[in-house]
């Protein structure tokens, strides 16, 4: 048995919080939300988001309760952690493979409205069955490879062979076509980023044109991400955003470049590790306790939040070195710093906790209920 230990309680300041715990400015979170839903709405788009982001149960209902249709995960057990704490929407967007996981899934289908990828004609074979046997309707998005060169059929005859064969399928209602491309999200320029984009529109074009041609309609085209939503939006092709991100961002996402050459800023950074001074005993080199466990650096290091002159350099299990010598203000023993991360994702999946924070004093402490949900 694992023991969790929240670093936090409601009322305090974060001056008190133990460390490193994971930090949600709620006041910026709040604006990221509207913001993208704003956005969905103006733009007449189904908006999904993708709880591999949050794992947070809270959160996946605030973004339903702003209009959200439901919310995409990547396992059946990180779908299972969020369903049975009332989530009554989510699509795994993925493909399910394997008996085990077919049957929780189909189980899973009694108290939700559960959809699922396909780019397999066998998996669709495996799908039917469990939902015979349980007696309930899955709902089936065939997954098209649009560029990121990971799951999904090459062709539109293969996309239109496989959605055949699911309407004909029981137990499974065929519903679209899952196109998310996920190596577009951090190229660097704005122009090459929407280009893959355009590239990816025209597949998702030519294969509801062959879909249409077998009688076969897609009431869904789901993809988008934080880094590219705005060019699926403006394509006229996709019907619903998978967008994650946005309700964190992440020091990664800040490199991407604007129209103009900016730095990508639409949404604010409002998840941070909080983390404290543990060593300064040489000069211009302060350690810091948040390292590899407390912090994900798969995307580069993290960034120190409002002490630019403070650079983070180096990462070992437990411990996070700092560079100091160039820093405007004396850092000193005991000091609460506040990191970016790297890569909001795979960070929140070192926490069990957030430590949601109002003008610095913590206002919520929320669960992160499918946090190592890897089945």
């Amino acid at each position: 048995m694992t023991l969790s230990y929240a670093p936090a309680r409601v009322g305090m300041t974060l001056a008190d919080v133990d460390t490193p715990a994971l930090l949600i400015d709620l006041d910026a979170y709040e604006r990221n939300l509207n913001k993208m839903q704003s956005f969905a709405d103006g733009a007449g788009l189904q908006l999904r988001p993708h709880a591999k982001t949050h794992k947070c149960a809270v959160i996946a209902g605030q973004q339903m309760a702003l209009g959200a249709v439901g919310v995409c995960c990547q396992k059946v057990s990180e779908a299972e952690a969020l369903v049975y704490a009332g989530v009554n929407d989510v699509f795994v967007s993925n493909e399910v493979i394997g008996a085990p996981k077919l049957e929780r899934l189909a189980a899973m289908a009694k108290l939700a409205r559960v959809s699922v990828c396909v780019d397999d004609a066998d998996n669709v074979d495996d799908l039917s069955r469990v939902a015979d046997r349980y007696g309930v309707a899955l709902d089936v998005l065939v997954e098209i490879d649009v560029g990121a060169g990971r799951c999904g059929v090459a062709t539109a005859e293969q996309a239109a062979k496989l959605a055949r064969q699911v309407t004909a399928a029981t137990g499974l209602r065929f519903q679209g076509l899952q196109a998310y491309q996920g190596a577009a999200q951090h190229i660097r320029a704005h122009d090459a980023r929407r280009a893959a984009i355009e590239q990816a529109a025209t597949q998702v074009v030519n294969t509801r044109r062959r879909l249409e041609d077998e009688g076969l309609d897609c009431e869904i085209i789901s993809g988008a991400g934080t880094g590219t939503f705005a060019f699926e939006a403006q394509s006229g092709v996709y019907t619903e955003l998978q967008c994650g991100s946005y309700i964190f961002m992440d020091a990664d996402y800040g490199r991407n470049r604007t129209e103009t050459g900016g730095y990508f800023h639409d949404f604010e950074n409002s998840l941070f590790v909080l983390t404290t001074v543990m060593s300064n005993s040489r000069p211009g080199v302060a350690v810091v306790d948040a390292g590899l466990k407390a912090v994900s650096v798969d995307s580069g290091l993290p960034l120190v939040h409002g002490m630019e002159s403070v650079a983070y350099v180096g990462v070992s299990d437990e411990h996070g070195q700092l560079d100091t010598t160039r820093a405007d203000e004396r850092v000193r023993l005991g000091d609460k710093l506040k990191l970016i991360p790297g890569h909001c994702d795979p960070t929140v999946n070192l926490y069990d906790w957030y430590v949601g924070y109002r003008r610095d004093r913590v206002e919520s402490v929320w669960p992160i209920v499918a946090r190592g949900a890897l089945l």
